[in-house]
């Protein structure tokens, strides 16, 4: 207390100075408007820049939830292009269940391996979510791979760098088929097999998912072609394929859900001979 005391005797004329000051100074903008703006007006600008900052903060806290509603979005607006095919018109509803034939759930990544030769995906979906074994996996560039194993809210997905995946697929401009399988080598690219020698394929075409079975709909993109080669003992195409989608990077994704998957499986194999 007594240092305190020191400390005002010392500095008191400069103390009574700067309470005159601020004095003069509170008349002075109370009694003229313009210095009374222009204080204001600075204040504002103090606070305003504070509250951007603050808000600054805010949002790049709340892009998860951000990111989260963009996905559901991107998810919705994608069942509505896999049900039509014309893009003129309007998408029918399916009067009965409400639903349509393809719907989309929303899924992220949470392991993600591209560097050995049977590449696995870890998404944060599974049973509960309605995701199922066979279900295709895309994102918002292409392909991703095929749905594995499922927990309640987890599920394994066979990535297209694994080279026990085989997809149906075909070149864009001219509908001719192959199968797409992955060598091993390069996270960036993919083959495409079995491509007959009546194909015109040139380097850039695009290739696209051939929808030949239920777990892809039909002209999902996939990549385009980098290099054309021709096997001498079957007489086809092998096609590499340079990927749409950085496998190496993979962040919200869409499982595949098609209403008619089961009754389509159903039938195959009641269509298939005895063995």
């Amino acid at each position: 207390m007594q240092q305190i005391f020191n400390f005002i005797f010392k500095n008191s004329y400069r103390l009574l100075f700067l309470l005159l000051l601020g004095t003069s100074l509170v008349l002075t903008i109370q009694a003229h408007s313009y210095h009374r703006s222009k204080v204001i007006s600075s204040a504002n600008f103090l606070t305003g820049g504070v509250y951007e900052q603050i808000n600054s903060v805010n949002e790049y806290f709340g892009l998860r939830k951000q990111n989260d509603e963009l996905a559901a979005e991107n998810a919705r607006l994608k069942a509505l292009l896999f049900n039509i095919k014309d893009s003129t018109i309007v998408p029918k509803i399916d009067s009965i269940k409400g639903v349509r034939k393809i719907d989309l759930i929303t899924a992220k990544v949470i392991h993600n391996s591209y560097n050995t030769h049977e590449n696995y995906i870890t998404i944060n979906g599974g049973a509960a979510a309605g995701i199922q074994s066979d279900m295709g996996v895309i994102n918002s560039a292409g392909i991703v791979g095929i749905v594995d194993k499922t927990s309640k809210n987890y599920a394994t997905v066979i990535s297209i760098l694994n080279i026990k995946s085989q997809i149906n697929a075909k070149i864009k401009k001219s509908n001719h088929f192959g199968s797409l399988i992955w060598d091993g080598k390069n996270a960036g690219f993919v083959q495409l097999i079995d491509v007959p020698r009546l194909a015109s394929v040139r380097k850039g075409d695009t290739i696209v998912t051939g929808g030949q079975s239920v777990i892809f709909p039909e002209n999902i993109g996939i990549g385009t072609i980098d290099k054309v080669y021709t096997d001498e003992e079957t007489n086809y195409y092998t096609l590499r394929v340079k990927l749409f989608n950085d496998m190496t990077n993979l962040g919200h994704v869409y499982i595949i859900k098609s209403k008619d998957r089961e009754e389509v499986i159903n039938l195959q194999k009641q269509s298939k001979p005895d063995e």
